[in-house]
C-alpha cells in the first residue's frame, strides 16, 4: 500500500496533537473561576490570583526542563515512540487534575503535564526535520503551530459550555481522554522515518531525502555530510545561542496571554466562565492565521530564489514588528471587544515569526542534533516564560496590565535583534 502525500498526513497528526495539547493546558486557565469558589471560597482576589500564578509558574518550570529532557529522548528513541510516551504521559495528568483537592495537589499534576506536554515541540521539531524538504519546512511548521492557536479556539468556548453540563473535575477527565484517542492512528500510520517506511511512494522519498541535502540553488556549493555536535560542540556556536535567545525572548508573550487571558477578561471587564467563553477564543484565530502566514511566506520567497537566511529573518522580523505596536495599544484598549481584538494582532504576529524561529534549528544542524537544540531553546523560552508569569500578579496588583504588555514589547525587540547579530548566516555550521 502507497500513500500519496504522506508527509502531509503525518504532520497533520502532530497538529492534531498539538490542539489536543492546548486544550488539556487551556482548561485550568478557563475552569480556574469555578474551581476557586470550590477550593479557595476563603481566599481574596489578589490571593487567588497568586495561587494561580503559583501553579502557572510550576507548569512552566517542569515544561522548561521537559523540552530539554524530551529533546534528548527523541534524539535517542525516535520519533515514533517519543511521541507515544509524551502524549500518554501527559493524557493521564490531564485526568488526574478531576483529583486535585488544593495547591500542593495541582502543583503535582501540572508539574508531571508540563514535562510531558514538553515533548510536543522538540518531537515536532525532529519530525518536521525527518519528513520535509528545507524549503516546505516553514510552512510545516506553520501548520503544527496552528493546533496550538485552534486547541486555544476550540477550548475556551468548548470548555465554557461543558461547564452548564458537567462538573470542572468531569470536564478534565473528557479532555484528557482525547489523547489516548490520538496514540491510535499515529501508531498505524507513522510505522518508520520516510528512508524506510513502506507506505511513502518512491517519488515523495527522493522528494523529501535530496530537499534535505539542498537548501536552495544558492546554496548549491554548501551540500556536504550532514555535521551533528555533540552537546558540548552546541554550546560554543554562537548560532545555537541565537536561537536560544530569540526563544527565550519572544515565548514569553505568547505565554502572557495563553495564561493570563481567561483572568485579564474576568478581572478587568468582570467576565464570568460563560461570559470568557464567548470573548476569549478571538486571539486565537489571530494566532491560527498568523502560522498559516508566517509559513506560506517563507515558503513563497524560497520558491521565489531567496536563500534560507534572507526568508527567515524578513519573516521573524515582521512578526516582531507586527506585535510591537499592538502590545504598545494594550495600555489603553477600551471595550473588550476591542481588546481581544488587539489580542489577535499580537498572536497573529507571533505564529508568524515563531514558525521561523522554530525551524532554526534544523536550518542550522544535522538531524540528529535537531532536537537537542530544539530542547535547549524550548527550555530557555520556558523560562523566560516563569520569568514574566511570575511578575504578572505583582505587576497587575492594581488591575493594570500596562507594565506587562510593555515588557512584551521590549522582548519582541530583544528575539529579532539575537537573530540578526548572533546568527550572521542562517545555514548547515559546518565542522
Amino acid at each position: 500500500m502507497k500513500i500519496n502525500g504522506l508527509r502531509w498526513w503525518v504532520i497533520a497528526l502532530i497538529a492534531l496533537a498539538t490542539i489536543i495539547n492546548y486544550i488539556d493546558r487551556q482548561a485550568l486557565s478557563v475552569l480556574w473561576p469555578d474551581i476557586v469558589e470550590d477550593l479557595f471560597p476563603d481566599e481574596s482576589a489578589l490571593e487567588r490570583k497568586q495561587i494561580y500564578a503559583n501553579i502557572s509558574i510550576v507548569f512552566v518550570f517542569a515544561y522548561a526542563f521537559g523540552q530539554a529532557i524530551f529533546g534528548k529522548i527523541f534524539d535517542w528513541i525516535g520519533t515514533r515512540i517519543g511521541f507515544v510516551l509524551s502524549i500518554g504521559v501527559w493524557s493521564l495528568a490531564t485526568v488526574l487534575h478531576a483529583f486535585a483537592q488544593g495547591f500542593l495537589s495541582f502543583a503535582i499534576f501540572r508539574a508531571i503535564l508540563g514535562v510531558a506536554e514538553a515533548g510536543n515541540w522538540p518531537g515536532a521539531a525532529k519530525g518536521n526535520a525527518e519528513w520535509f524538504p528545507t524549503k516546505e519546512r516553514a510552512l510545516a511548521q506553520g501548520i503544527f503551530n496552528s493546533g496550538a492557536a485552534i486547541g486555544g479556539i476550540i477550548a475556551i468556548p468548548a470548555i465554557a459550555m461543558m461547564t452548564i453540563y458537567f462538573s470542572w473535575q468531569l470536564i478534565f477527565i473528557v479532555v484528557g481522554s482525547l489523547g489516548f484517542l490520538w496514540l491510535v492512528p499515529w501508531l498505524v500510520l507513522v510505522k518508520a522515518p520516510p528512508g524506510s517506511h513502506q507506505w511513502i511512494t518512491d517519488e515523495e522519498k527522493q522528494y523529501i531525502l535530496t530537499g534535505q541535502r539542498m537548501v536552495s540553488s544558492d546554496d548549491a556549493a554548501d551540500c556536504e555530510n550532514e555535521y551533528n555536535l555533540s552537546t558540548k560542540e552546541l554550546l560554543s556556536k554562537k548560532q545555537s545561542w541565537g536561537v536560544i535567545i530569540a526563544s527565550a525572548a519572544i515565548d514569553p508573550i505568547w505565554w502572557l496571554f495563553v495564561f493570563w487571558i481567561p483572568i485579564y477578561l474576568n478581572e478587568v471587564y468582570g467576565m464570568d466562565v460563560k461570559s470568557i467563553g464567548l470573548y476569549g477564543w478571538v486571539p486565537y484565530v489571530g494566532a491560527m492565521l498568523g502560522a498559516w502566514f508566517g509559513g506560506l511566506l517563507a515558503q513563497n520567497r524560497i520558491k521565489a530564489g531567496w536563500n534560507t537566511d534572507k526568508t527567515r529573518k524578513l519573516v521573524i522580523t515582521l512578526g516582531c514588528v507586527i506585535m510591537l505596536p499592538a502590545l504598545l495599544a494594550m495600555a489603553n484598549p477600551g471595550s473588550a471587544i476591542t481588546a481581544v481584538l488587539i489580542m489577535a494582532v499580537i498572536l497573529f504576529g507571533f505564529q508568524t515569526a515563531i514558525g521561523n524561529v522554530q525551524t532554526l534549528p534544523s536550518d542550522l544542524l544535522g538531524k540528529k542534533s535537531v532536537g537537542t537544540l530544539s530542547g535547549f531553546s524550548g527550555m530557555a523560552a520556558k523560562l523566560g516564560a516563569v520569568g514574566l508569569t511570575s511578575l504578572v500578579p505583582m505587576l497587575t496588583a492594581d488591575g493594570n496590565y500596562t507594565p506587562a504588555f510593555i515588557i512584551g514589547a521590549s522582548l519582541a525587540i530583544i528575539a529579532a535583534a539575537a537573530v540578526w547579530l548572533l546568527i550572521p548566516k542562517i545555514e548547515p555550521i559546518k565542522q
